[in-house]
């Protein structure tokens, strides 16, 4: 039998639901999901009692981390490389200055009428939307075929975006600017 501050231990957070729902976008995005079973795992997650219901709707999708300080210094020797690399190429990409937030969205793609086109195939016709939210901006994939990018993470729904981002569309990728820094052209 369960005491009160038991059972309030293992009563679902808000904290606990988001992480869950952040796991599942993640394993679609992955492709370790099916569109289907992210449906009925979201419905167990939002509807989800108890800490145990959330654990078993994504315990197939949570990533092991490694145990033990040993561990965990060779994984972090051997990300430098990733990280440099990463750090590098972001160096290397052209700038995207972005004005500042107004009314009216920046669509992104190769489409004509698109305020940022472009001619890749690897980019949708009609791939983001970049949006003013107060005094920042926030990018949102439109349905494309080859995702939209924040940082090397796969956008699902809208992520904010700042000066110092990475940005890519399809593979076309971007630095953004601080407004002033002058844009590279490609």
């Amino acid at each position: 039998m369960t005491t009160a501050d038991e059972t309030a231990a293992l009563a679902v957070q808000d904290a606990d639901r988001v992480q869950a729902l952040t796991a599942l976008r993640e394993g679609v995005a992955q492709r370790k999901v099916s569109p289907e079973t992210f449906q009925r795992r979201m419905e167990i997650v939002v509807t989800a009692e108890e800490v145990s219901q959330l654990f078993a709707a994504t315990a197939d999708l949570a990533q092991r981390r490694p145990r033990g300080r040993v561990v965990r210094t060779v994984g972090r020797a051997s990300a430098f490389h990733r990280r440099l690399r990463r750090a590098w190429d972001a160096e290397q990409l052209p700038r995207l200055v972005l004005p500042a937030p107004g009314r009216h969205p920046i669509s992104v793609g190769r489409a004509p009428g698109s305020v940022l086109r472009i001619s890749d195939a690897s980019v949708s016709r009609f791939h983001a939307q970049l949006k003013g939210v107060g005094e920042t901006w926030t990018v949102r994939d439109i349905g494309s075929a080859n995702g939209t990018w924040v940082n090397g993470a796969r956008v699902m729904g809208a992520a904010p975006v700042g000066p110092g981002d990475t940005l890519r569309f399809g593979s076309v990728g971007y630095l953004v600017a601080e407004p002033g820094a002058g844009a590279v052209e490609r």
